[in-house]
C-alpha cells in the first residue's frame, strides 16, 4: 500500500525542482527526501525521476503519476489548511521577495502597523532587483512592478504606480507654481544622484513623452531623502506617489502639473499557488493592497486600481 506522505514528498520535489528546495519547504533534510522517494519507486516498481548532479527530470511514468496525484494531494493540503486555519489568526514565518527600494515606497510605519495587528506573523524580507524563483527559494510572496509574463504562478494586481512632481506649500509661496513643463527649468529641482542623467526628466503627458532639462540644486540617491528635502521646501521633486501619500493627505506636499507622470507600471503580489494561500499571506496582500489603494486616493485621480487575478510569472 502506498504511503501518501511519500506521494506528497514526490509532488513537492517536482514542484520545487530539487531535493534541497523541497526540503526547505517541507522542513526535512534532502537525504530523507531521497530515501522516501526511493521507497516510493520500489513500491511502485518504476523509476519516477532521473537524477543527475545538476537537475532532476521526470520519466514518462513519473509525469503520468504526478499528473494524476498532484491535484489530489493539493486538495488534501487545501482541506487541511482550511480546517486548521478556520479558528486561528494569521501566524507563521513569511518569506517575502521585493525590489531593493521597496521600503523607499512602502513606509516602515506601515509595517509596524501590520506587525502590531498580526503579532503571530514573522516577516523575512529578501530585497533585490533580481527576479527570484519563488519555489526554489522557498518564497511565500513577492511584490513586483511592471509587466509579468505568463506562467503557473499567480499574480494579483494591486494597482498602477507612478512618480509625480511634488513641492511644499512653503516653496510654492516663495517661487510660485510652474504653469508648464518648460517652466520647471526656472525652478529649483531635487534629483536622484544615482541617475545617469539626473538633470533630464522624461515624463508622460497629454502629448506623449516629453523631456525637460532641470537644474537640480540638491541630488539625493534615495526616495526618502528626496521626500524630506521636498517637505523642507528645498525644491520640486519627482517622487513615487505612494511614498508621498501621507504628505499629500496632510498637505505638507502639493502635486504639481499632475497631468505629467513617470514610471507608470502595474504593481503585483505574486505567489506560487492560489489554493494553498495561508491566512498570513492573505493578510499581508490585503494590507499592502489597502495601503496602495489609499495612497492612490491621496495622490492622483488618474491612477486606476482594479484588482483582477491573473496568471503571471516572477522569473
Amino acid at each position: 500500500m502506498l504511503d501518501l506522505n511519500d506521494v506528497s514528498v514526490f509532488v513537492e520535489v517536482v514542484r520545487a525542482g530539487s531535493f534541497a528546495a523541497a526540503g526547505r519547504r517541507l522542513g526535512i533534510p534532502s537525504n530523507t527526501i531521497s530515501r522516501r522517494l526511493q521507497l516510493l519507486e520500489e513500491n511502485l516498481g518504476v523509476r519516477l525521476l532521473q537524477r543527475s548532479t545538476r537537475q532532476l527530470n521526470m520519466t514518462a511514468a513519473g509525469r503520468e503519476f504526478f499528473d494524476r496525484c498532484a491535484p489530489g494531494i493539493e486538495d488534501i493540503q487545501h482541506a487541511g489548511a482550511s480546517l486548521s486555519e478556520g479558528n486561528r489568526e494569521p501566524s507563521g514565518v513569511l518569506r517575502v521577495a521585493a525590489p531593493a527600494d521597496f521600503f523607499d515606497n512602502f513606509a516602515m510605519e506601515w509595517m509596524a502597523e501590520f506587525m502590531q495587528r498580526y503579532p503571530r506573523v514573522h516577516l523575512e524580507f529578501q530585497l533585490s532587483d533580481e527576479r527570484v524563483d519563488l519555489i526554489a527559494e522557498g518564497i511565500d510572496l513577492a511584490f513586483r512592478a511592471g509587466q509579468l509574463p505568463d506562467s503557473s504562478l499567480v499574480a494579483r494586481k494591486l494597482g498602477n504606480s507612478h512618480r509625480g512632481l511634488l513641492a511644499s506649500p512653503s516653496y510654492l509661496a516663495r517661487h510660485g507654481a510652474p504653469e508648464s513643463l518648460e517652466a520647471l527649468a526656472r525652478h529649483d529641482c531635487l534629483a536622484a544622484s544615482n541617475t545617469p542623467q539626473a538633470a533630464i526628466w522624461r515624463l508622460e503627458g497629454p502629448q506623449g513623452v516629453e523631456s525637460i532639462r532641470v537644474t537640480p540644486r540638491l541630488c539625493i540617491n534615495t526616495a526618502q531623502g528626496l521626500l524630506r528635502a521636498a517637505r523642507a521646501g528645498l525644491g520640486i521633486a519627482l517622487l513615487p506617489m505612494l511614498v508621498a501619500s501621507e504628505d499629500l493627505r496632510r498637505g505638507s506636499l502639493v502635486s504639481i502639473l499632475p497631468q505629467y507622470q513617470r514610471d507608470i507600471s502595474g504593481m503585483y503580489a505574486v505567489y506560487p499557488n492560489r489554493r494553498q494561500l495561508s491566512l498570513a499571506v492573505s493578510a499581508l496582500i490585503e494590507f499592502v493592497a489597502d495601503k496602495v489603494r489609499h495612497g492612490a486616493c491621496n495622490g492622483e485621480q488618474s491612477m486606476e486600481f482594479a484588482v483582477p487575478e491573473t496568471q503571471a510569472a516572477l522569473a
